[in-house]
């Protein structure tokens, strides 16, 4: 299977249709920011970009996950995701000085700020990672996106996904302003992803 392919199917599996608001599909790099209720969020962020933007744009995904079978491994391989070992995290090997190396000067990141799959529509609290991410690259644009319906295609604890109809907005990018501080900075950001779930 190659990228297109998959992206197709992730289309039709999820139903997907993609809203930009405020906000401009653009080869800048960017972290797009979403939350998590499903594995295949970062497979559907990913296929609901344009193409030209597709191929600059790093999805980061569980290697748990993505990395525990050779179908999995294979098509994180074709989705061109950065698996993390979210078991294994050192202190002298900063997942986010490593993320920052691969995607160079080109690339964009798809994140999931709240570290860890969410049960229902509830957004949790955001990790520090998308902070570290914003302060140590400040050229980097982070563009909040709402995911809506995703937990019911692949519920957890399920293995096949569940065609159904799902929306994804992209709301207006952020930057980290000068000054600001984490905490300050990861609720404005958690704020601006809670207000696209009602545009």
């Amino acid at each position: 299977m190659t990228g297109p392919l998959i992206a197709l199917m992730a289309k039709l599996i999820s139903g997907a249709s993609a809203r930009w608001v405020d906000c401009q599909p653009n080869t800048r790099q960017r972290v797009y920011f979403a939350n998590h209720t499903s594995h295949l969020d970062s497979l559907v962020i990913w296929s609901a970009l344009p193409s030209y933007i597709r191929v600059l744009t790093r999805p980061v995904a569980a290697k748990d996950y993505w990395g525990k079978t050779r179908l999995r491994r294979y098509v994180a391989g074709r989705f061109n995701a950065l698996l993390i070992d979210r078991r294994d995290i050192k202190v002298h090997q900063s997942p986010v000085d490593m993320l920052l190396r691969e995607i160079s000067t080109t690339d964009s990141l798809i994140v999931f700020p709240e570290g860890h799959r969410s049960a229902g529509e509830q957004v949790g609290e955001f990790k520090s990672g998308l902070y570290y991410l914003c302060k140590k690259r400040p050229d980097l644009e982070a563009v909040p996106v709402h995911l809506d319906n995703m937990n019911r295609i692949l519920p957890r604890g399920e293995f096949l996904p569940v065609p159904l109809l799902s929306s994804i907005t992209f709301g207006p990018p952020l930057a980290l302003e000068l000054g600001e501080q984490k905490v300050d900075f990861l609720t404005r950001a958690r704020k601006s992803l809670l207000r696209l779930k009602d545009v």
